[in-house]
C-alpha cells in the first residue's frame, strides 16, 4: 500500500481541526542556474546576507563574539571571511579562520571563495583537514579548516596567534571538536582581548552560546555586553510540510513509493531524500533502478545518485550539475546534505526521520552507529532544503503525532544530543591535556560530559600508559599520542612499533584503517562473486589487518601508476592513493621522533602483538554458536560480512576489532586473531583494574 500523506490545512488524522500550512522558518534561496550567467561580483550582491555587510562589519569591531543566526544559503560561510579580508581584518599578516563540522564542506567552500577573489586555491584562499593542508603559512589570508585542525593547531600556537577574527560554522550540529574549540576560544579571549568570534548556523539556539560568551553579569545594562546576536533575513518561500497518517513499516520502501508518487503526479523539480548510511542509500538506489522499467513510456525518466562523506569527489560534483533533458534528478544522500553541502533546483525533499549517530556506552566501553530518530532541528532543516530557489514540499515518513512538540513521549529529540555527550571522550580529554589543561573536569564544557564517561575515558588513557596515577600526560608517550593526527588505539600502536621493529608494516596498517571502501565489494550477483575471489588473493589467515597490508604492498608494487591494475582487483585506486599520501606523512612524525623504522621481515606475531598494545580494549573471543563476546564485558558481537574473517574461525577464538558498528547488530570490523594471554602480558592494568587511581584522581 503506497504511504498516505497528512498535508496541514487539512483535518489532521483523528482531529476535527484544521491548521494553516507549515512553512519552516525563513528559508532562503542561493545561487541558481538563473544567476550563472552574472558576474561573480553580481552574484555575491544577491545574496540575502549582502545588505547586512555593514551591520556585521560594525558588530564584529564592537563586540568580542558576534552570533550569526541565518538559513543555509544565505552567504555566511563564503562572504563573512571576505568582508572582512576586504575590510582589514587581515593586515599585518594575520588570517580570518573559518571553521567547519565536515571536510567535505572545508574544501568545497575554499574552492568557491578562491574563485570569489580571484585566487589561485592555496594561495590568498586555501584550506587544511586532516592530512591534507592546501594553504601557504605566509601568503593565505582566508583559511578554511575544520574544528579538529583548528584545535590541533593550539597545542604549537595556544594563543592562536595568527588569527585576527575566527569563524565557528555551522555550530548547531555541535560536534566535539566544535564545543572544544568554543571552550578554548572563551579562554584564549581573556589572554587576547583584541580576538573576535564569530558563531554562525542555520538553526542555533543562539540564546545558549550568548550566556555562555557573554562576561556581562549585570543584564540591565546592555552597553557591557561583549557578545551580540545577529539574524540575518532573507527571501522566503514557504515548504509544505505532509505527513504520514500511519507509521510504516519500513522507511526505505516508502521514500522509494514516495519518490516515484512525486515523480508522476509533482511539477518538475529535483528530489532530496534524506537515509542513515552508504548501504541504505544503495540499496534505495538499486530498487529505484529496479523500477524505472516501469515508467510509463511519456514519463519523464530519473536519474538516482548517492550522496555521502566518503563518496570519491568526481562523483560528488555529479550531483551539482542539471540532469539531462525529461530527466529529473533524485539524490539520496546522509545528513551531510542538512547544512554542508548546498544543491540548487531541490523541490521536494523525502525525509526519512533518522540519523546514524555514532553513540557511547560507558557499560559495555563501546562506541557504536546507532540509527536512530533525528531531532526536530535536523527534521526542520532537512525540510528547508526544499524552499531555496521556488516553494517547495517536504513529505515526513512519519506522522506528524511523532513531533515532541505535540508528543512529550516522542522519541524524537528537540535538539540533536552534543557529541560530547555521546561519544568516547578519551581521545578528546587526551588532546586537553596536551595543551596544558590537567583538570580536565573542571573544563568550561558548554554541555559537560558525564561523570561515567569521564571516568571511563581516564581510565582507559592510564591503561594505554598516555597518563599517569596522577593523570598527568605521560612523556614522551602520551605527549605524542596526542599529537599524532591519529585515535589514541592506533596512535599508541604506531609509537610502539619500535619495540615490536615493526614499523613499517604498522605505518600501512594506521594509513590503509585512516581511509574507507579498499575493496570494491559489489552488492549481489556475478560482480560481487568476482570481487571476492580477486579479494581473496590478497586475505592473510589472521585477519583484516594483514590482509590491508598485503593489499597496499602489492599496490605499490603493481598498481600505484596503473588504474588498470586495481580494476581488475578490484582495489579503489584513489582509497589506495590517498593511503600512501597519509603514511608518508605519519612516517615524517616518527622521524621526527626519533623512532627508529624498521620492518618485522614477515614475522607476523610481532606485528599481531603490537597491534594488541592499543587495541586490547576491543577484544572478543568466539562462543560455540559463532557469535562473539566482548572479552570485559560480555558484550555479544558479530563478524562484518565484509570482514575476511565473516567465513572463517580464528585460530586461537581471540580477536581484536578497529570499531562496532550497530546495524541489525553489533558487527565487529577490521579483525585480527590474538592470543589470549597476550591480552593479560601486554595490558595488565585493563584486564585488572579495580579503580583506584583515576577515580581517585578524577573525584580529588
Amino acid at each position: 500500500m503506497p504511504p498516505q500523506f497528512w498535508k496541514p490545512g487539512t483535518a489532521a488524522p483523528g482531529s476535527s481541526l484544521d491548521r494553516d500550512t507549515e512553512t519552516e522558518g525563513s528559508l532562503l534561496p542561493s545561487l541558481n542556474p538563473q544567476t550563472a550567467h552574472l558576474s561573480l561580483d553580481a552574484q555575491r550582491q544577491r545574496l540575502p546576507i549582502y545588505k547586512h555587510r555593514e551591520k556585521l562589519l560594525w558588530c564584529v569591531e564592537k563586540y568580542r563574539v558576534v552570533i550569526v543566526v541565518g538559513q543555509t544559503g544565505c552567504g555566511k560561510s563564503t562572504q563573512i571571511p571576505q568582508y572582512l579580508h576586504e575590510v582589514g581584518w587581515t593586515s599585518q599578516n594575520l588570517v580570518v579562520a573559518c571553521t567547519q563540522p565536515r571536510r567535505v564542506a572545508a574544501t568545497s567552500v575554499a574552492t568557491r571563495v578562491a574563485e570569489e577573489v580571484g585566487s589561485v586555491l592555496g594561495d590568498e584562499v586555501g584550506y587544511s583537514i586532516r592530512f591534507e593542508d592546501l594553504s601557504s603559512p605566509t601568503r593565505t589570508r582566508i583559511k578554511y579548516m575544520t574544528d579538529g585542525m583548528l584545535f590541533r593547531e593550539c597545542m604549537t600556537d595556544p594563543l592562536l596567534s595568527r588569527y585576527s577574527v575566527i569563524m565557528v560554522d555551522e555550530a548547531h550540529e555541535r560536534g566535539a571538536y566544535t564545543d572544544l574549540l568554543l571552550g578554548l576560544l572563551k579562554k584564549i579571549m581573556r589572554k587576547r582581548p583584541e580576538l573576535r568570534v564569530i558563531i554562525s548556523s542555520a538553526t542555533i539556539d543562539a540564546e545558549d552560546f550568548y550566556e555562555y560568551f557573554n562576561s556581562n553579569s549585570d543584564h540591565a545594562d546592555r552597553s557591557k555586553d561583549d557578545a551580540i546576536i545577529v539574524s540575518l533575513e532573507g527571501r522566503m518561500f514557504p515548504v509544505e510540510v505532509c505527513y504520514l497518517k500511519q507509521p510504516c513499516d519500513d522507511y526505505c520502501a516508502a521514500a522509494v513509493q514516495t519518490v516515484f508518487d512525486i515523480h508522476l503526479r509533482e511539477p518538475s523539480g529535483d528530489i532530496l531524500v534524506f537515509l542513515t548510511g552508504r548501504e541504505e542509500i544503495d540499496s534505495v538506489i538499486q530498487q529505484v533502478t529496479d523500477r524505472l522499467q516501469s515508467l510509463p513510456r511519456a514519463a519523464p525518466q530519473i536519474l538516482p545518485l548517492p550522496l555521502y562523506a566518503t563518496l570519491p569527489a568526481e562523483e560528488q560534483a555529479i550531483i551539482f550539475e542539471p540532469p539531462p533533458r525529461d530527466t529529473r534528478k533524485v539524490i539520496f544522500s546522509t545528513n551531510i546534505a542538512e547544512a554542508s553541502v548546498t544543491i540548487d533546483n531541490i523541490r521536494y525533499i523525502v525525509d526519512s526521520g533518522f540519523v546514524k549517530l555514532k553513540t557511547f556506552n560507558p557499560r559495555t566501553n563501546m562506541d557504536v552507529l546507532t540509527v536512530t530518530p533525528c531531532s526536530l532541528a535536523s527534521a526542520n532543516q532537512r525540510a528547508g532544503r526544499a524552499g531555496r530557489t521556488s516553494a517547495g514540499k517536504c513529505f515526513r515518513l512519519y506522522p506528524a503525532s511523532m513531533l515532541p512538540t505535540r508528543n512529550p513521549r516522542s522519541p524524537m529529540p528537540l535538539q540533536t544530543p552534543p557529541e560530547l555527550t555521546r561519544s568516547d571522550i578519551s581521545l578528546y580529554l587526551l588532546q586537553l591535556k596536551a595543551l596544558g589543561i590537567d583538570n580536565v573536569a573542571k573544563f568550561d564544557f558548554l554541555s559537560p560530559p558525564s561523570s561515567e564517561m569521564m571516568i571511563r575515558a581516564l581510565e582507559f588513557l592510564y591503561c594505554l600508559k598516555a597518563i599517569d596515577d596522577e593523570g598527568r600526560l605521560t612523556r614522551p608517550l602520551g605527549e605524542r599520542i596526542a599529537e599524532v593526527p591519529l585515535d589514541p588505539m592506533m596512535a599508541a600502536i604506531l609509537l610502539n612499533s619500535a619495540a615490536f621493529k615493526c614499523s613499517e608494516e604498522i605505518l600501512t596498517i594506521a594509513a590503509m584503517t585512516s581511509v574507507q571502501d579498499v575493496f570494491i565489494q559489489p552488492s549481489g550477483g556475478m560482480k560481487a562473486t568476482m570481487a571476492e575471489l580477486e579479494r581473496r588473493k590478497f586475505t592473510a589467515e589472521e585477519g583484516d589487518h594483514l590482509t590491508l597490508l598485503n593489499a597496499y604492498n602489492a599496490f605499490t608494487r603493481f598498481g600505484a601508476k596503473d588504474k588498470s591494475w586495481c580494476g581488475n582487483h578490484r582495489l579503489n585506486f584513489k582509497a589506495l592513493s590517498r593511503a600512501m599520501s597519509i603514511r608518508k606523512q605519519l612516517k615524517k612524525y616518527l622521524e621526527r621522533f626519533g623512532i627508529k623504522i624498521q620492518s618485522c621481515e614477515g614475522d607476523v606475531v610481532r606485528l599481531r602483538k603490537c597491534l594488541v598494545t592499543g587495541y586490547f580494549k576491543n577484544a572478543a573471543r568466539m562462543m560455540p554458536d559463532g557469535s562473539y563476546r566482548s572479552a570485559r564485558e560480555n558484550a555479544i558481537l558479530h563478524v562484518h560480512p565484509n570482514s575476511v574473517m565473516f567465513t572463517r574461525q580464528p585460530s586461537t577464538g581471540w580477536v581484536i576489532y578497529h570499531e562496532v558498528v550497530e546495524t541489525t547488530k553489533r558487527f565487529m570490523r577490521d579483525l585480527t586473531v590474538v592470543e589470549e594471554e597476550w591480552l593479560v602480558e601486554l595490558a595488565p592494568h585493563y584486564y585488572q583494574f579495580k579503580g583506584g587511581g583515576i577515580k581517585k584522581h578524577f573525584k580529588d
